[in-house]
């Protein structure tokens, strides 16, 4: 059970957590935790506030998927540890259904973070800022996937804020591959949209080449 007090020790954790060579006992199920992952029940927890206070509010899917792209818990005990520290007050519930720290979780993530792994914490923490930075992008730039009698119509949105700067339409034979553009196109619309401005500008290769190089695509001979 996770407990704490106000002192630095953090409780009837703290001769647990700080005793030198010594983790906690597994006592949470370990399916889907990758190597490094949690597998004690309170990791967990300490975990989610860490998490929540690090970014601020985040929905349950949207912690769900941080945590199990990467490995960190097993689903079902977070889902349950959620449930339990929302029943208690740690977490609380904003008016849009988010998850937020409430004073508690604030106070166990800053005396007990370091019970967790520092390469845990280092890897939620930039799990959740790209899981923020990937949701904002394709909010911002939307892909709409239509069938259509030849297969799929694929039309990609770059937006500019006020205005929308380029929209993109193509056709794919398959469903697979129409989610396989949008997954691309979603990974650095600016790369997409410069890229086509180059190349419908008639900028020189080597920009185009640096473009490549930025989006991660090996180099292409034909250009």
């Amino acid at each position: 059970m996770l407990c704490y007090d106000k002192s630095v020790s953090a409780g009837c954790l703290a001769p647990i957590l700080h005793k030198e060579g010594f983790r906690l006992e597994y006592n949470a199920f370990d399916a889907g935790v990758h190597p490094g992952g949690l597998r004690n029940k309170d990791e967990i927890r300490i975990l989610l506030c860490y998490m929540l206070c690090s970014v601020g509010a985040l929905s349950k899917d949207a912690i769900l998927s941080i945590i199990q792209e990467n490995g960190f818990a097993n689903y079902f005990e977070v889902t349950d540890a959620l449930a339990e520290l929302e029943e208690r007050g740690t977490l609380l519930r904003t008016e849009d259904g988010l998850y937020a720290p409430g004073d508690t979780a604030r106070l166990v993530a800053k005396q007990l973070d370091t019970a967790l792994p520092s390469s845990v914490r280092r890897r939620a923490r930039q799990a959740a800022v790209q899981f923020l930075t990937r949701t904002r992008l394709e909010q911002e730039n939307l892909v709409e996937i239509r069938p259509t009698e030849w297969g799929y119509e694929v039309e990609c949105h770059i937006s500019g804020g006020a205005m929308e700067l380029m929209s993109l339409r193509l056709y794919v034979p398959d469903r697979t591959q129409a989610e396989q553009v949008k997954q691309n196109f979603h990974r650095q619309p600016d790369v997409v949209y410069r890229a086509m401005l180059a190349m419908l500008t008639g900028q020189d290769k080597p920009t185009l080449e640096e473009l490549l190089r930025e989006w991660g695509a090996p180099d292409s001979p034909a250009l």
